[in-house]
This record gives structure tokens, C-alpha cells and sequence, in this order.
């Protein structure tokens, strides 16, 4: 019998696939990137099969392309993915997220007494490490690690 191997999710024509997400993180990507609110077609598979991951996740999106703060909000629960720009049913482009040095905007400071969850000022943050993730907020210098991170999401 010849080994055969299949698409365990279809191609899509155009849009963008986020491949190599941590199968335990897929659905806090997913909320992240305010998916819910997308009409778009969707399609998503965890649990699949990953010799680096173990197991893993991907989302398809039909039609949607990311900001790089899309991106930057992704890459604080799931470094490292892997994010492929589809045209045509090709390959166009290839990004590897990463966390960025600096972070605006898109976390929200774990400190009640900070100035930013008091008045109309946006969130800064300094990369502490990236593995495991932790930040320092520009005001308050408060250190957040992944665990207590809350990331606002896309909409």
C-alpha cells in the first residue's frame, strides 16, 4: 500500500493562514485577534499533527490580511508562529511572528493604580523576556508575566 498523504484543511484562494499555533493557545489567538467578529470564511483545526509542536494549531482566513499589531498582540501568547499571505492559492509571503521590543496598545496594565487604567492613556510596555514572556510598563514599571497578561483584543 503506498503511503498517501491528504490536506487535513482545504487550500484557500486568497487570505492568510496562521500556521504552527500551539494547540493549547489556538482559541486565546482566536479571541485575540477578534475573530468572532470576522463574516469572512474561517477555518480552524487543533490537535493536528506537529513534529516540532507535538500538536498544533492553524486558523485559514478567506480574504483577511493582519496589521503588524494584529501580528505583535499574536505573538505575546503565541511566539514564533508562522503566518503565510496567500494569492492566487500561492505563497506570497512568509512571516515568523515575534515579540517586539517595544509593545503599545495592546496590553492592558495589570497595575489598578496605573496611570493608564485611570485616564485615557495609551498602554507602553518594554520587552523583559520572551521566554517565557514578561513585561514592564512604561509608567508604573510594573512586571507582568504571561500568566497575568490581558491582551486587548482586535476589532
Amino acid at each position: 500500500m503506498k503511503d498517501r498523504k491528504q490536506l487535513v484543511v482545504s487550500a484557500i484562494k486568497d487570505g492568510t493562514v496562521i500556521d504552527h499555533i500551539p494547540a493549547k493557545v489556538l482559541f486565546k489567538v482566536i479571541d485575540i485577534l477578534g475573530l468572532d467578529h470576522i463574516e469572512n470564511q474561517i477555518t480552524f483545526g487543533t490537535n493536528l499533527e506537529s513534529k516540532k509542536l507535538g500538536n498544533k494549531g492553524i486558523i485559514k482566513l478567506t480574504g483577511v490580511f493582519f496589521k503588524q499589531e494584529d501580528l505583535d498582540r499574536m505573538a505575546l501568547v503565541a511566539p514564533d508562529v508562522k503566518v503565510n499571505i496567500i494569492k492566487d492559492y500561492e505563497v506570497v509571503e512568509k512571516k515568523v511572528v515575534e515579540i517586539p521590543e517595544k509593545i503599545q496598545g495592546i496590553v492592558k496594565c495589570v497595575n489598578p493604580m496605573c496611570i493608564t487604567n485611570k485616564e485615557p492613556v495609551q498602554t507602553k510596555f518594554d520587552l523583559v523576556t520572551a521566554q517565557p514572556v514578561s513585561i514592564k510598563c512604561h509608567y508604573c514599571e510594573k512586571i507582568t508575566d504571561a500568566s497575568n497578561m490581558v491582551i486587548l483584543t482586535s476589532l
